[in-house]
Order: C-alpha cells, then structure tokens, then sequence
C-alpha cells in the first residue's frame, strides 16, 4: 500500500474506533426522522419540483439579483459589499468592527463564515469571538472541526460533552444530564450576548426583492445574535439568493424535513434589518436591555469566492443549488460510519461538498475526500432540489484524474474503445476502470487467471501497485462466458413467443456470475420471451465510477449503435445488474446526446421489473412455480433510486416466497469500492449493519438473495452462507417442472 493509501486507511480505521458509532447512531435517526416527517408531506415531490425551479431561476439571475437585494438593503439604511474572496470578506468584516471598536463579537451558526476562516481573522486583531451555536460552541471549545454541515458536533457523544464542559470550565457541580449541559451553555453564552459589540449571522436563504433575511434554526441563539447588538453582519453566499420573499414557502417546508427530520425547524426567522428598532427583551420580557429605540447598523457581505465562475461551468452549475440541508450527508451510508471528519475537505462535508470545495478551495481539497462517493445514488432522491450528486462527484474525480502522475497501466485500454484520458491517470482507477478488458482477459486464461494470485507474494504486488486489499476475496472467473454458452446450446422452440428480448449482462455476470445469467435466459424463455445476447459492449459503468467520463462516453455510443438497431426492431432491453440499468436510464442522458439516450431509456428494464409485467400480461405461472421457501433479500441500492426494488419481492411472494426485505439501505461493497485498501475497513464496517440482520432469528436460517453484484459479494465475505441472486430460485422451478 502506498503512503497516501495507508494515510487514508489508518484516518478511516481512527474514526471508526473513536467516533463511528456515534456518527453512525445519531445519522441513522436524522434519516429516519426525514422518512417519516417526508411521509407526512402531501405533494412533496412538488414541493421539490417547485423549489428546484425557483434556485434555477435565482442561479440564472444571480447577477441581477446582487443588484436587486443591495438595493432594496440599501433603502432600508443597511449596507452591501460584494466579495471577491475569503480575504476581500475578512477585510471588510475586520473593518466594520474596528469601525464599532468591538471587543467581543457573537456569533450564530454559519458555514459560509467557516469558509472564509471569519473566526480566524477577528481573533487575529484581538477580537473576542464566541459561537453560539450549541454544536459550534462545544467544538470551539475542544478546538475541532465541524463534523457535519447541518450538526456540526454529531460526532461527540453527551458523555464526551459533559467531560469536555467540565475539564475546561470551573464549575461548582459536574455536568451530566443533557438539560444540565444545555442549561449551562445558555446561561455561559446569554453573557456573551448581551456583552457583545457586533452579531454576525449567516443566511439560509435572502429574498432580494425585499432584502429579508431568513434564518432556519433549532435554537434561539441566532435570534438573539440579530437583536442584541448594534451592529449586525450577515455573510452569505451569493446562491442564498431568491427572487422574492413568497419564493421562501417551498423551502421552508423541505429544508427541516431534508436535514433533521422535523417537519417544521424550531425558529424560522425572517428579518427586514431596519437601521432603527424598538427595544428589544432578552430573557426576561419585562425587562428590555434598552430604553427607547436603538441606532443600529447593517451589513450584508455576499461573497462570491468561486461562486460565480461555477454558475458558468454547466456541469458544476447545480452545486449552487444546494440549500445546505444535509440529507445527502444523512443518507450516505459511508458519512454515516466516518463523518465529515473523513468525508469532507476544508469546510463542507458529504456527497455535495465535492462541488463546494472544487468551487470555494480547488481541486486539490475535493481530492482529499472524492473517492467516498461511491455512486451509489442513495443522495439522488433525497436532495429536495433534486442535485445529481453523484455526477458532481464524477464530474471532479474526472478533473482530479487529469492533475496526476504518468503510469505503467497504460496497457490496460482497450484498443476497442478510444481513450482519452491522461497518462496521469492514477493506476487504482486505471485498472478498475477498464474492468472489462481485465475481465476478458481472466476469462481466457481461467483457470490460470484464478490460480496466479494464489502464488506467494502476489496479493502484496496487488496491494502495492493497485490498492487491492489482500483481505477480500477476488473474483473466480469462468472460462466459459455467458454468450459463449448462449451461442453454443440449441435454444427451446417457443411455441407462443410473448416478446423478444435482447438479455444484456454486465461483464462480471458474462465472466464471473455465469449461472445467474443462466438462469435468467432459462426463465425468460420459460415465460415466452424469445432472447438474444448479440455481443455489446459494457455499458461504462465501470470507467464512469473512476471519473473516467471521455472512456464511459465512448464505451455508451458502441452500446447505443448496437442496441438502438434492436430496439428499433422491436426488441426490449432486459438487464440484470442493477448498476446497469442506472446507467441506461440516469448516465446515458449526460454521456449521449437525446436522440440516442432516450430510446436506450425507454427500452430498458431491470430483469424482475419485466418478468412482473410479464406475469400481470398474462404469463404462464405454472412454468415457474414450486416449492418456495423462506428467503431473506436485499435489494440493490440503484435500484432502490430507480424504484423497481419492490417488483423482486412481488414475483417472489406471487411464487409464494416468504419474504423478510432488507431495510438496510446500502452494503457498503459499492464496486470496487470494497476492494481497493484504504477503504476496506469502511466497506466492511458498512456491511456489517447488513449482514447483522440476516442473522437475527427471523433471518438466520433463510435463504439470502440479493439483486445486485456487489451485494452479493460483500455477503459471500461476510456471511457464513452464500447469497444467491433471486433469479437463480425462479430458474430452480424451471428445472424442476
């Protein structure tokens, strides 16, 4: 393993011992409260279809808003200055305060003042400056990083807490109790607030018609950092910025529900800052911390720090969507276990912040964490703004790979498919991106091919050279390939042929899992459907999940010149892995122009997705059925964004299959993820959770089955039984009837 390698491994290995199951605890429950408290919502596909529409507008008339909101700021008595950077804002910020000879200043919860080090530069000049935020407060305590862009100490525990409180303060009793903790960091920080000089917030979003403010929070601090002092500062950035105050509506609704689960945040405040206000109470509302109305100033600071060259970068466009909610963070099944201590770069974290750092700091900070994102798509229906994060994330990693180091691996192209990446190109991603030619190249030189790594000292070349953990099992390849057992048998004489199908398999299952693809044609066939498997090229599945974007474009208009003559033809398009099928519906679309994606999209479908329809159009039952038996089944984690998992246990309980369905949402194998060193002991550790509950008593003595390839590897490591593929039990009927 490579130094850089062994860094990652041993930080990911760190965080698993010392804050992972925290993280993973308290990220688990924010998941699950935006499951339920989405349930509860009527229309909230609408609700995101509208909001994403008016952030598209907002984006597309940014530098109209900037001018609309410093008017409309400006005629209230407040002040506007537009940023360039981090130190263009620091400067003016600074000097705002030295103008107020503020020695204190207070502060609400604001990643955008994260990015821009705003604590940093006061506290260079003197300047006391306080959090009050819980969660910012209790890490500027311990002096540490946020862990989360939405709950920024999700990695403390109330015990690490209350150890941190009472080792640093001086207190009469020893905090405990969470109320104990909270009640003392709100009477610690009402202090600091009413002696502070200037308050300075960040901005969920600004309406610029009318210059208000809104700030979504689940604490009151930040209603106090506007109302006490004199002087207030609000820094944003230039995307928090929508057209009018009644385009707020949607966002509201989504933006509790997306992060923390709560339908509504405790605190939505909207402020129109007036240079003059009444007095104001603090705790006690008979008592106003002034007399008579106040002379107070305001300052917005938009900054633009990158902000502005992205809205013209179309495939990075969307980052500036993000209203910062977190439910990509949330739902991540690798931030769940490591946190944004891993999973982030200088100030954002999770899925999303690859574009903001990309944006805000470079390429070099999204390099640091870009590989966390496995593809999974699990963000994809979460965002309520509807961000395809995981094509940001492709769309960098596609960036960083041209910024490397030549390597030997060039030999691994495939003369077949143009290639257009770097030399640079990092040999981990070089060697999985070009799977299929590996994987036709294990496939003629099996069972050599599967002996050779068995030799001594093998794995630990693998290792060294190509990050292969020598802990996971490797693939056993199959001399005789899918469409050469296709092309070699003497297929059934359908007598009623129902429809005809072209049965695309992913290399893995024509070279590895043959018999699942077996078992597909035998039950397709048994259900009337006449199937072909011309040769077709892999769909690039393999090079877009190494950002390899040009080689993934190439390999998606061999398959569209070879499937869209067939589709034409009238056949259908049947896929049985579900990473596939994703790339046909999802990825086709930014790799192909329309005319060619669309019909591919059209004409596609997952393998149990058409068997169903088959069955509701009047297919033959009887071929199939048999002695089902009690399974146990996880579904694929694209699938899942697709939708389609609920048609494999629909045919499986149609067959009379007792089915127990899998509620953990992703295991952890994601690809190549799973093999590659520095992220084994993640994957790993992601998978556990799965394989945990297919050993409970209801689960341990059922037949495990899983729809997708890397499902079913990282059970077959993990469990003690070997998982099979839901096809495999359907074609157990078809050999038995």
């Amino acid at each position: 393993m490579d130094g850089s390698r062994a860094e990652t491994a041993a930080q990911i290995e760190r965080l698993l011992e010392t804050e992972g199951e925290t993280v993973s605890e308290n990220l688990t429950d924010l998941n699950q409260g935006r499951y339920e408290s989405v349930d509860r919502l009527d229309e909230y596909d609408a609700y995101k279809t509208r909001a994403r529409s008016i952030k598209a507008d907002a984006i597309e008339r940014l530098p109209e808003l900037i001018e609309t909101v410093s008017t409309a700021v400006e005629a209230n008595g407040g002040s506007v200055y537009l940023a360039d950077d981090a130190d263009d804002a620091n400067r003016y910020i600074r000097e705002v305060v030295q103008e107020e000879n503020a020695e204190t200043v207070v502060k609400s919860k604001s990643m955008t003042t994260e990015e821009i080090e705003c604590n940093e530069a006061l506290s260079a000049d003197g300047v006391s400056v306080w959090e009050t935020d819980l969660g910012e407060f209790v890490l500027q305590v311990a002096d540490e990083s946020p862990s989360h862009i939405v709950v920024p100490a999700i990695h403390k525990s109330r015990a690490a807490i209350a150890e941190l409180f009472n080792e640093t303060f001086e207190l009469d009793e020893p905090l405990e109790t969470p109320a104990e903790l909270t009640n003392f960091a709100r009477e610690h920080l009402g202090a600091k607030i009413r002696a502070a000089d200037v308050g300075i917030t960040g901005a969920n979003f600004i309406a610029a018609d009318t210059g208000t403010i809104a700030l979504v929070t689940s604490e009151g601090n930040a209603r106090k950092t506007v109302a006490v002092p004199d002087t207030q500062i609000t820094v944003a950035g230039v995307e928090k910025l929508l057209p009018t105050l009644s385009d707020l509506q949607p966002f509201v609704e989504l933006i509790g529900r997306s992060g923390t689960g709560q339908d509504i945040t405790s605190y939505v405040s909207l402020f129109t800052p007036p240079v003059e206000t009444p007095p104001v109470p603090f705790d006690d509302p008979d008592t106003p911390i002034a007399d008579g109305n106040r002379d107070r100033t305001f300052h917005l600071v938009l900054i633009d720090n990158g902000r502005l060259a992205v809205r013209d970068d179309p495939q990075l466009r969307e980052t500036l969507y993000c209203i910062r909610c977190s439910a990509c963070l949330n739902s991540c099944a690798n931030f769940q276990h490591v946190g944004g201590h891993a999973f982030g770069g200088e100030t954002y974290s999770g899925g999303i912040a690859t574009g903001w750092e990309a944006t805000v700091e470079g390429i070099d900070s999204a390099a640091t964490f870009n590989d966390l994102c496995t593809g999974c798509t699990r963000c994809v229906n979460q965002c309520p703004v509807n961000i395809d994060i995981p094509w940001i994330n492709t769309v960098v990693r596609d960036r960083i790979n041209r910024s490397g180091d030549a390597d030997a691996f060039s030999f691994l192209v495939d003369p077949l498919v143009p290639d257009t990446q770097p030399d640079g190109l990092d040999p981990q991603k070089r060697f999985f991106g070009s799977f299929e030619r590996v994987a036709t190249l294990a496939s003629k030189t099996a069972p050599v091919s599967n002996w050779l790594p068995k030799l001594p000292g093998v794995r630990s070349v693998l290792e060294r050279t190509l990050g292969i953990d020598h802990r996971r099992e490797l693939p056993q390849f199959k001399r005789e390939t899918l469409r050469s057992w296709f092309h070699s048998r003497d297929g059934p004489a359908l007598d009623t042929v129902r429809r005809m199908a072209v049965l695309y398999p992913d290399c893995y299952t024509n070279t590895v899992h043959v018999e699942r693809g077996k078992a597909a044609v035998r039950v397709l066939e048994a259900l009337g459907v006449a199937v072909e498997m011309p040769a077709i090229r892999s769909s690039g599945r393999a090079p877009l999940s190494q950002g390899m974007i040009d080689t993934a474009r190439s390999h998606a208009s061999a398959v569209a010149a070879d499937l869209i003559p067939l589709i034409d033809d009238g056949r259908d398009v049947v896929v049985i892995e579900p990473g596939e099928l994703a790339m046909f519906r999802s990825e086709y679309e930014k790799l192909l122009d329309g005319e060619r994606a669309e019909p591919i999209a059209t004409a596609s479908y997952d393998l149990f997705e058409y068997i169903y329809g088959l069955l509701e159009n009047g297919g033959d039952l009887t071929t199939l059925e048999g002695a089902a038996e009690p399974v146990a089944y996880h579904a694929h984690c694209q699938q899942r964004t697709l939708g389609l998992e609920s048609y494999t246990t629909a045919v499986l309980e149609r067959l009379g299959f007792d089915v127990i369905e899998s509620d953990v949402e992703c295991c952890g194998m994601a690809g190549s993820f799973g093999y590659k060193s520095e992220y084994y002991d993640l994957s790993v550790d992601v998978g556990t959770a799965l394989t945990e509950q297919f050993q409970t008593p209801a689960t341990s003595d059922r037949t495990v089955v899983a729809s997708g390839t890397s499902c079913s590897d990282q059970l077959d490591d993990l469990l003690e039984r070997t998982p099979r593929h839901p096809i495999e039990l359907l074609d157990s009927h078809t050999q038995n009837s």
